[in-house]
């Protein structure tokens, strides 16, 4: 089993029931396997895991989905996972980690650490994840290195890293990203933390020491409300010398490469990701 002590984990906390608007928002955003999909079931640390593109076990991404912490799964992101693994010639392992309310913080950062864990045993692995997915990657950089297993490298996609929501994009970009807004990261902080303070740094990764994180891809759109955080943390890595990458799509709102996949954008971010993978093995 996963020894949370030894990561330094806080200990997990009881939750409570997700409201009936949530649950119904989850249905319609869980996505559906239908047993045709080029997908391995896996348990991974204890975890349960879809893993992609299986036979390329050399390369190895660990991939958070998105969802604010309290909804969406891995089984909506197969098609997108797979350009992923596809692109950058590597397996792509996606946990079911525990949601909030009912789970919340720290249980998607014991879930995260667990399966890094396991696999990080086997060899190096690049972590990354969209919007709530990316800011678990960035809690998780911080508790890796924590215990003196940091990851290959990190793929931040249109991350959150602050529940504060305080950045002036949350103004500026609210016309224009119509999937994500300051009242949503919000309402994802009230589950998610249920009274954890808000500036720790294994919830608010853009508070962290740059030098807890490894070579780190940070994408962005320009038109949605996260792009200031995204800056942000880039900035804050390369004022402290440590490799940091920013890609910016300009006109391009919330995770687009999910969202817009037919946009040449959308390949143009997977094309970075992919090549950002490469590099790191």
């Amino acid at each position: 089993m996963f020894e949370a002590t030894r990561w330094r984990l806080p200990p997990l906390r009881q939750g409570h029931a997700a409201s009936p608007d949530l649950t119904e928002r989850r249905a319609r955003a869980a996505g559906v396997l239908t047993g045709d999909e080029p997908v391995v079931d896996r348990v991974i640390g204890g975890v349960r895991c879809l893993v992609l593109n299986d036979a390329a076990a050399e390369r190895t991404i660990l991939y958070f989905h998105g969802g604010g912490y309290r909804m969406s799964s891995p089984a909506a992101y197969v098609d997108y996972a797979g350009r992923i693994a596809e692109a950058a010639g590597a397996r792509l392992v996606m946990p079911f980690y525990r949601l909030a309310p009912e789970h919340p913080f720290p249980a998607a950062l014991h879930d995260a650490a667990a399966v890094y864990r396991a696999l990080a045993e086997a060899g190096p692995v690049v972590i990354g994840g969209d919007s709530a997915g990316g800011g678990l990657s960035a809690s998780l950089c911080v508790a890796a290195h924590a215990a003196g297993s940091s990851p290959a490298g990190a793929i931040l996609q249109s991350p959150m890293l602050d529940f504060t929501a305080a950045d002036e994009c949350y103004d500026r970009n609210a016309g224009r990203d119509a999937l994500f807004s300051r009242a949503a990261v919000l309402d994802c902080a009230n589950l998610y933390l249920q009274g954890f303070p808000a500036d720790d740094p294994l919830v608010a990764p853009l508070r962290a020491d740059p030098a807890l994180f490894p070579s780190t891809l940070v994408l962005a759109g320009g038109a949605e409300v996260l792009l200031g955080e995204a800056i942000a943390f880039a900035r804050r890595l390369a004022l402290a010398d440590r490799p940091v990458t920013l890609h910016v799509s300009a006109g391009m709102g919330h995770v687009w490469p999910l969202m817009a996949p037919a946009r040449a954008e959308a390949a143009e971010a997977i094309a970075a990701m992919a090549a950002f993978v490469r590099a790191r093995f």
